[in-house]
């Protein structure tokens, strides 16, 4: 899991280029904000989709078939923080985590606005494996940018989190009247569009702003010094040559039975339906979160001060 590193320090003391703070902390403010923005952009108006009458443009859902959707969607974003998080610390480094993250989020919004079945639960797969890498550790970044005595580190935390609410604020606001205002669906009719596409112009519109998001960390990304830059270390070129094997393995086996699956369900070759997903996703996260958390608990390798943050 990410932990904050504090003698992994990137930038000098002396930086004070934004707002009294290093510059490599607009760079992740602002990826933060497009990151945050596509994500409570699309799920302002996600389950309204769902729910809304195919005559309108929307899945024709019922609530009790689209709530435990939504639901399992949100779930699954916070839950693969942790596999997230052990990429970036054992394989990736963060630097690289947060980039690739950031690209299947946007590739997931891109997604959702083409309008098929398939799209929309494959677009709702990729936000969720690209916020698992991009979210956990965008925030280890902003504390590897101060040293271990910058009194600094908290109020940098408060600004990176105004970025999130920033975000946050705007995305439904933007993503909404593209997906639902009876103006915009006129623009669309007076310029020979459908005007039930407006829901995936919203979803686009999620898209874009990730998009910005990875142009301006990619262009920015001088300024964060060595924050992220390297995984943790191995014990030995053995051991990680080891880890990797194992890495390719877990994550290729994984990938490749999640495609075989959506492929299988696209074609009516797996039988699936909706209600079946939610209810297999909860007994996983079951599974996942019970040997977890009493690992966590019960382990006594930890430390003093780590058991205390556990």
């Amino acid at each position: 899991m990410s932990t904050v590193r504090a003698d992994a320090a990137a930038g000098p003391q002396a930086d004070r280029a934004f707002f009294g703070h290093p510059r490599g902390l607009s760079t992740l403010f602002f990826t933060e904000m497009w990151e945050r923005f596509s994500y409570y952009g699309m799920r302002g108006f996600l389950i309204l989709y769902m729910t809304a009458n195919v005559q309108v443009g929307g899945l024709g859902f019922n609530a009790a078939t689209a709530a435990p959707i939504y639901g399992t969607y949100t779930a699954m974003v916070y839950l693969m923080s942790l596999p997230g998080g052990w990429i970036a610390d054992r394989l990736l480094g963060q630097r690289r985590a947060v980039l690739l993250g950031g690209i299947i989020i946007a590739c997931g919004h891109y997604t959702l606005a083409i309008n098929a079945i398939p799209a929309f639960y494959f677009g709702l797969v990729l936000i969720v494996l690209g916020t698992g890498l991009l979210k956990p550790n965008i925030s280890v970044m902003v504390g590897q940018l101060y040293s271990a005595d910058d009194i600094r580190r908290d109020a940098a935390f408060s600004i990176f989190y105004m970025g999130i609410n920033l975000g946050a604020f705007l995305g439904p606001i933007i993503t909404g009247y593209l997906a639902q205002d009876e103006g915009f669906r006129g623009w669309l009719t007076g310029h020979g569009m459908n005007a039930n596409s407006a829901w995936h112009w919203g979803f686009a519109a999620a898209g874009v702003g990730m998009t910005f998001g990875i142009f301006q960390y990619m262009r920015g990304g001088a300024a964060l010094g060595s924050a992220g830059l390297h995984p943790v270390a191995p014990s030995s070129p053995e051991a990680g040559r080891a880890l990797k094997r194992r890495a390719t393995l877990v994550l290729g086996g994984g990938l490749l039975a999640l495609a075989l699956f959506g492929i299988g369900a696209a074609t009516g070759v797996v039988p699936v339906t909706a209600s079946q997903i939610n209810k297999a996703v909860g007994y996983l996260q079951i599974l996942i979160a019970v040997p977890l958390f009493a690992w966590l608990l019960l382990d006594r390798s930890w430390t003093v001060e780590e058991r205390h943050r556990l």
